[in-house]
């Protein structure tokens, strides 16, 4: 896809680890700094709520966007996640964005499954229609049953997440932007917005209008090395989710037990995270982590890592949020780092970086 105009959004993604009053002191840190965004995710065993956080949010900052990346239609009816969407863009006129996703963290630790292409598809049309003030026809115990959302709020961006080539021909179908979980590498993006732009093409879009938003875990670093053992079980977990092909794209061929014991609740989101690195050191060499940190993730020192976003923005991508290490504490080192020493350099003018 051709590169955008607009500049780049950065945002950073804060789990709604705490109290929701004392995230929005982290919040308003990122909006102080000059970040474009703050990503929410949603797993309700995990987290706090995540729209009672994004509320806080919502009253406590002016300016920055704020965003689910992502919720589910799974353990929420679409219906529902309609009216807390609604509720949250009141307080947040033009800033708000839901994220959508397949559920993972918030189906797995309840034996759900995750949502699949079809049922998106639906659930998107039904969110869509709701909040765009439309009567919807409910499927009810005794036949259909005609409703509508009281103070809609059509401007409501929704945003499909997805890595799989289905959700991403969906996405470029019919969502109003796509986040990509296929990492920063130019290879597996290519192949990412290819079938964002198919999808979008078999619906007579023009996908060079939809904002396409990556994620990347990132860390502002002079050694590289220490910090890329410490996404081992990252790079675990792609590749026990179907994601080797990905991995093989890096030179990194590694196989991983279906279940791996003695994490919980699973590896991107696990409790003990030192005693995971060790558990994935089975199956991920330092080696390969090194690999995969270089590849696919946003590590380095502030320069490279501004070099690496101008370069993704040159490819076509209008966002990316960042990630840190670590599900159970707020990402402050990141926002700190990125914010006094690369969205500085993301803003200087050409002739400056040029000559600096």
């Amino acid at each position: 896809m051709s590169a955008r105009r607009t500049p780049l959004r950065v945002g950073v993604r804060v789990p709604p680890c705490d109290r929701a009053d004392h995230l929005v002191e982290t919040v308003r840190r990122a909006e102080r700094l000059g970040f474009d965004d703050v990503w929410f995710p949603d797993s309700q065993l995990l987290w706090r709520d995540v729209f009672t956080t994004l509320t806080a949010a919502a009253l406590g900052t002016e300016r920055i966007g704020l965003g689910t990346a992502v919720t589910n239609l799974a353990t929420r009816h679409p219906a529902v996640v309609a009216s807390a969407a609604r509720s949250v863009a009141e307080l947040a006129p033009g800033r708000f964005t839901l994220g959508l996703g397949v559920g993972n963290s918030s189906v797995g630790p309840i034996g759900l499954r995750q949502t699949t292409s079809a049922a998106m598809r639906e659930g998107l049309g039904m969110l869509r229609a709701l909040l765009d003030g439309e009567e919807w026809d409910f499927d009810g115990h005794e036949g259909k049953v005609r409703s509508r959302l009281r103070d809609p709020r059509p401007e409501v961006p929704l945003h499909l997440a997805a890595s799989g080539p289905k959700n991403l021909r969906l996405a470029g179908e019919i969502a109003d932007g796509v986040i990509l979980l296929s990492g920063v590498s130019p290879r597996t993006l290519q192949g990412a917005t290819a079938r964002v732009r198919e999808g979008a093409e078999a619906a007579g879009r023009d996908a060079d209008r939809i904002p396409l938003t990556v994620s990347a875990f990132c860390a502002v670093t002079d050694d590289v090395e220490a910090e890329a053992r410490r996404i081992k079980p990252i790079c675990a977990s792609i590749a026990q989710n179907g994601g080797a092909s990905f991995l093989a794209l890096a030179g990194i061929d590694v196989q991983v037990p279906a279940a791996v014991p003695g994490v919980y609740p699973d590896l991107v989101h696990a409790e003990d995270w030192d005693a995971a690195v060790e558990i994935c050191s089975a199956w991920i060499s330092d080696e390969a982590a090194l690999r995969f940190a270089e590849e696919f993730c946003l590590f380095g020192t502030a320069e490279r890592i501004a070099e690496r976003l101008s370069a993704l923005h040159a490819l076509g991508v209008t966002g990316v949020f960042l990630q840190h290490v670590g599900s159970y504490d707020p990402p402050t080192q990141l926002i700190e780092a990125i914010g006094s020493s690369v969205l500085p350099a993301l803003s200087l003018p050409t002739e400056a970086k040029a000559g600096h």
